[in-house]
Formats: C-alpha cells, sequence, structure tokens
C-alpha cells in the first residue's frame, strides 16, 4: 500500500507545520504582550490625550439618539419628520478624530440646520444663573421655551463629548475643560447654539436673572451678556422683558434698580429693544415656594380682618 502510507506520511507532517505555526504564534503573542505590560503601547500606538474635564458619556450614540426620538415622536410630534440618524451622524462628524481644541461652529453647521426647528413668538425665556429655576418653570409651564427645551439643547443637555486623532476617534476618559482650550466641543457647540436660539427669537422675549448673586444679576461675560444679548434681532423683538428673581430667604443683592440690571438696559435700549424688569415675577416665585411654602416671602399679603 504504497499510496496510502505516502499519504499518512503526508498528514503527520501537516499536523506537525501546523502545530509549529501556532507554537510560534503563541510565542509571538506572549511577547508582544509582556512588551506592553512592561512598557505600555509600542510605537505607532499614540496615547490618548489628556484633560482636566470628564470624559465623552458613555453610550453617547444611544443617549442621543433615544433623546432625539423621544422629542420628535412624544414631546413634539409636530417634528416627526426630522431625521435621528443623520442628526446623529451630523453630531459624531463634528468631533470624531479631530483634536478636540481645534474645533470650529462651521464643524457644527450641518447639525444645526437638521436639528433647528422654529420658537413660537413671545415664547423664548433666556437666563443666566437661574439655570435650575428656569427649568422647573418651563416645566411647568410649557408655553415657554428655553434653549434646552428646544431639539438641540435636549439632546445635549449634560452630556459630554470629545474626539481624538487616535483610534477610536472618542475619548471617553477625559475632555478639555474651558480654561484649558475654549475652542472644544462642548463649549462651540453651546454657543453656536445660544446663537441661533437668539436669532429665532420673535416677539417679546423674556430673560430671568439671579438676584441674589454678589457680584450682580447681569455679567456681560455670561453666554446671555455675551452671546445672546447681541443676537437678538430688533426687527423681529419688540421687548425684553426681565425678572429678576432672588432665593427664598436667600439674600437680595440686587434689585430692579441695581447697578447690573442698569447697565443691561442700556445695551438693550441702545440696540433699540423696550426693557420692563420686574422684581420676583409672581408666577415664578409661586414655583420657588413650593419648597418653601412657610417662608414669610412666601406668604400672601391679607387684608386685615375688621375689629368687632
Amino acid at each position: 500500500m504504497p499510496f496510502q502510507q505516502g499519504s499518512a506520511r503526508t498528514r503527520q507532517r501537516t499536523v506537525l507545520l501546523v502545530g509549529i505555526v501556532v507554537l510560534l504564534a503563541g510565542l509571538v503573542l506572549a511577547v508582544v504582550l509582556a512588551s506592553i505590560l512592561t512598557h505600555g503601547k509600542p510605537e505607532g500606538s499614540p496615547e490618548m490625550l489628556k484633560w482636566k474635564e470628564r470624559g465623552t458619556t458613555k453610550n453617547l450614540q444611544e443617549v442621543i439618539l433615544g433623546r432625539c426620538y423621544n422629542y420628535v415622536m412624544a414631546r413634539h410630534s409636530e417634528l416627526g419628520d426630522m431625521d435621528c440618524l443623520k442628526i446623529w451622524e451630523s453630531l459624531k462628524q463634528a468631533f470624531i478624530y479631530k483634536n478636540p481644541c481645534n474645533i470650529t461652529s462651521e464643524d457644527y453647521q450641518p447639525l444645526m440646520e437638521l436639528a433647528s426647528h422654529p420658537i413660537p413668538c413671545n415664547k423664548s425665556l433666556f437666563w443666566s444663573k437661574t439655570n435650575d429655576l428656569a427649568h422647573r418653570y418651563t416645566k411647568s409651564n410649557q408655553n415657554f421655551f428655553t434653549l434646552e427645551d428646544t431639539l438641540l439643547g435636549y439632546m445635549a443637555d449634560g452630556v459630554s463629548w470629545c474626539g481624538d486623532p487616535s483610534a477610536p476617534g472618542i475619548n471617553y476618559e477625559s475632555c478639555p475643560k474651558r480654561s484649558e482650550c475654549e475652542s472644544n466641543p462642548v463649549s462651540v457647540f453651546w454657543k453656536l447654539a445660544s446663537k441661533m436660539f437668539a436669532e429665532t427669537a420673535c416677539g417679546v422675549v423674556q430673560v430671568m436673572l439671579n438676584g441674589s448673586i454678589e457680584a450682580g444679576a447681569f455679567k456681560s461675560s455670561s453666554i446671555f451678556g455675551s452671546i445672546e444679548i447681541f443676537n437678538l434681532n430688533p426687527d423681529k423683538v419688540s421687548a425684553v422683558h426681565i425678572w429678576l428673581m432672588h432665593d427664598i430667604g436667600g439674600p437680595q443683592s440686587e434689585s430692579c434698580s441695581g447697578y447690573s440690571i442698569r447697565r443691561l438696559k442700556s445695551i438693550l435700549e441702545e440696540r433699540n429693544f423696550q426693557t420692563t424688569c420686574e422684581d420676583n415675577y409672581r408666577p415664578v416665585q409661586l414655583l420657588q415656594c413650593v419648597h418653601n411654602p412657610d417662608h414669610t416671602d412666601c406668604r400672601v399679603c391679607t387684608s386685615p380682618t375688621a375689629a368687632p
């Protein structure tokens, strides 16, 4: 049986060769792993850039898509034609594989065009240093919209993201703070979204400020003071109503006659806006009083009962 004997020897040699190849591959893998454990990543596999802010939100794609679908399908069904997958892709392309200190407003332009939608006139509410109160108010009175009540703001609120030139292109470990570089993905996004929110405002607009801050209720360096106020269109906006709120039981650091409010009114009037200011706008103060119903600031004045 010479043919069968030759076939057996061939099979034996093949098995032997395969065994040698597997053994060599195992040895090479072991050497590479040992080198990585000893010396870190090899050259050609650069480390992610390291920053001081928290990294990209885990499962960012699922978070953005979930919020987008919830907004356009459940909260505002009139926007149901918006393409959430395209919106996510345009957000991702704005920062993935990019140095997070070199982001520009042009990177976000496709996203802004895809996700923008009109806000009804007289319904825009701006805020500064009143984040929690302003959003509690819009949740209880859905006639008003802050930036965070628009699709763009709703998707991005409380979320962080940044890219990196090395794979996988998204940094989940850390992102730059504004103090590290101003042109970071999140800062550029909010500046552009704030600019667009102000540009679309029409009719009477409201701004809620904090009169309990010692440094003054209006700051020209805030997003409202540096971006939104200068992108309100005098041809579309007729008046700006200032609601100056004070913390229940907190300091009354500034009233409507205070220095920073006078400066704000001067800027607005120079741009041909009519302005009014109201201390502790009552509908908002009532919302504050839900948590402090027995405080003296929350007691409704009543007429004294006539003596018998």
